[in-house]
């Protein structure tokens, strides 16, 4: 059954500093505007703090007042307090609207940092990857870094300096009783969130785990689509999906009655530090002590203070997992590059194309060899093919080519220039590929064709589209070019999407193809009239074709026979029937399909058939 490791636990232990520092530097971008953001969230602190002692002084005002007060009561102490409340919220407000660019870009920069990052990673890393899980890691990483500068630097910083500013006004106000009491409440009401905090970060963790398993399941079904049509599968992999919601579901109720507890807590807490406070101070009303102003002063800034500590234990809580993301969004930045750049890399210069193989080993694993000690070598202009069994390594050779992979031992050249030696920009620009599992992007025709080089001008991609003989069937669909493909191209069928895969890499028009069975999608008229014109089109450039099917690399210059990772034969396709080698069983086990099955030679495929002399010496016996 397909699963998914979590990729966004919770941290254990404790707040890692480390991911809080690195993202200063995308404080440091738009340093004006975080000390401007800084100086307003003060103004926004004063103002607030600044209320209850104008409702202190407004009641004391009133206290023992006779029946003329209104005409008494100063207007200035009113309109101050009007202009303290709405300045509190206002300069808050101000405050958000010059920060969002800090915190809106420290998002876009992540983004863009992992996208560019994720592209440079090695061929092994995508082809483990698991893209539901991978994207929900990019989203919440980058959301967390929003949530954390903004709560870190709005809540937590204004918070603790809002306690400081009320105790110091209640040590002087109304004693230190007060103080000595804020501080206790405080001091239990943080340890309080922060341990039941603790205790439910497992929850959380388990929802996200859940979540993330369950979207990566749907993803994963919904990308293979077809296959689950083929087998009827529909209602196994709707209940597959369900039992993954299903676990989702209960760790979201646990979460949530977890969260019960927490804010019954607070409550409890709040409640009875404000109950002491009240007793406390009505007590020294009545001893005349305290005025009923400071009365209404101690409540008020008991209500004020605990509103934001009130969103303790979220905060805390989202920060923890803000970090957790982050911490994971991070580690994707930190992955290797396996394959890249040497210092002083420069752009590849290609005058005729010749391309060398020597003494190449690689291993995908280092259990299994692949390639043991491959030389072969393409002359500029010709047309070389790779024919042998399914696992001889011949894609590997093209993956090699591209830099997908470095070799292990020995080297490939480009005109005398070792690839590794080169950028890979350079050396990929200077390549183009048909594959044969062809993926196109969910955008037109005209989108996917014009891919292979972005600038081309209409002209440019008609042409393509001409030679790779799509002309016909662009001019029978109602939006020509403009018709959207699918995801994965899915709305098209195999055969068109190797073509749009030919008119992509002739519009990008590189010295050097790789053909990796090419046309395997399309049927023999087709496949005949594509093949015409890549030859047309291989005439003057280095090619590479890697096929299963002999019929399709009859006219090539060499034909390499590869085995087990090793080349055992090569020569001209009548060379190589002379010999009575490899080659030529391959060939005879070819015939003697068609003619078992009733077929043209050139319709049978031989990827799988790993001939051996046991094969040959039972087909010459019938």
């Amino acid at each position: 059954m397909r699963g998914h490791a979590s990729l966004v636990d919770a941290p254990e232990g404790p707040l890692n500093w480390r991911i809080i520092r690195s993202l200063l530097p995308y404080l440091a971008e738009f340093r004006g505007r975080l000390f401007l953001a800084l100086g307003l969230m003060g103004l926004a602190k004063l103002a607030n703090v600044a209320v209850p002692l104008a409702l202190k002084y407004i009641v004391d005002h009133f206290e023992g007042a006779g029946p003329d007060v209104m005409l008494t009561v100063p207007l200035a102490l009113l309109v101050a307090y009007g202009l303290l409340r709405f300045s509190s919220t206002f300069f808050g407000e101000l405050r958000d609207a010059v920060f969002v660019r800090v915190a809106e870009r420290a998002m876009r920069r992540a983004a863009l940092a992992v996208f560019q990052h994720l592209h440079r990673l090695e061929l092994g890393f995508h082809l483990s990857r698991e893209t539901g899980g991978l994207s929900r890691d990019i989203e919440r990483g980058t959301r967390g870094i929003s949530f954390l500068l903004r709560f870190m630097v709005f809540n937590i910083l204004p918070t603790l300096l809002e306690i400081l500013m009320v105790a110091v006004i209640l040590l002087f106000a109304v004693g230190p009783i007060f103080m000595f009491t804020i501080f206790v409440a405080v001091g239990v009401y943080v340890a309080y969130s922060v341990v039941i905090t603790e205790w439910r970060t497992r929850f959380v963790r388990e929802a996200n785990l859940r979540d993330n398993e369950s979207n990566t399941r749907a993803i994963d079904s919904l990308l293979n689509y077809e296959t689950v049509k083929y087998f009827g599968n529909e209602r196994f992999e709707a209940e597959s999906y369900d039992k993954g919601l299903a676990s989702w579901e209960q760790a979201r109720m646990k979460n949530v009655l977890s969260l019960v507890l927490l804010n019954s807590g607070q409550a409890l807490i709040i409640a009875a530090t404000i109950t002491v406070m009240m007793i406390l101070a009505s007590r020294q009303v009545a001893a005349g002590t305290m005025t009923l102003g400071d009365l209404v002063m101690v409540n008020a800034y008991m209500i004020q203070l605990f509103i934001p500590l009130n969103f303790l234990g979220f905060v805390y809580r989202e920060i923890r997992q803000s970090l957790a993301n982050i911490e994971r969004l991070f580690g994707l930045l930190e992955k290797p590059v396996k394959v890249k750049d040497r210092p002083g890399a420069k752009d590849i210069e290609v005058t005729a194309g010749k391309v060398r193989f020597e003494d190449v080993h690689f291993s995908y694993h280092p259990e299994r060899s692949i390639l043991e000690g491959v030389s072969l070598e393409i002359p500029a202009g010709h047309k070389v093919a790779v024919v042998g069994p399914s696992g001889a390594g011949k894609s590997t050779l093209a993956r090699l080519l591209f830099r997908f992979y470095d070799v292990d031992q020995g080297r490939i050249t480009i005109d005398g220039q070792d690839i590794r030696d080169v950028t890979q920009q350079s050396l990929r620009q200077a390549i183009g590929v048909v594959p044969q599992d062809t993926v196109l992007f969910n955008e037109s025709i005209g989108y996917n064709i014009a891919y292979g080089r972005p600038q081309a001008s209409p002209e440019e991609i008609q042409e393509a589209v001409r030679l790779a003989h799509l002309d016909d069937f662009i001019q029978r669909l109602p939006r020509g070019l403009d018709t959207v493909v699918g995801e994965r191209g899915l709305k098209v069928s195999g055969g068109e999407k190797q073509r749009i895969a030919i008119a992509r890499m002739l519009l990008k028009d590189p010295p050097i193809l790789v053909f990796d069975e090419a046309t395997s999608s399309l049927d023999s008229g087709s496949e005949k009239a594509i093949l015409a014109a890549l030859n047309e089109v291989a005439a003057r450039r280095t090619t590479l074709v890697i096929a299963h099917r002999l019929s399709t690399v009859m006219d090539a210059d060499n034909i390499v026979v590869l085995e087990h990772g090793r080349v055992i034969e090569q020569g001209t396709h009548d060379a190589l029937l002379a010999r009575d080698g490899a080659y030529r069983r391959l060939w005879q086990h070819q015939l003697e399909s068609a003619s078992r099955n009733s077929l043209p030679a050139d319709d049978l495929d031989l990827e799988g058939k790993d001939f051996t002399t046991k094969d040959t010496e039972s087909m010459k016996k019938r």
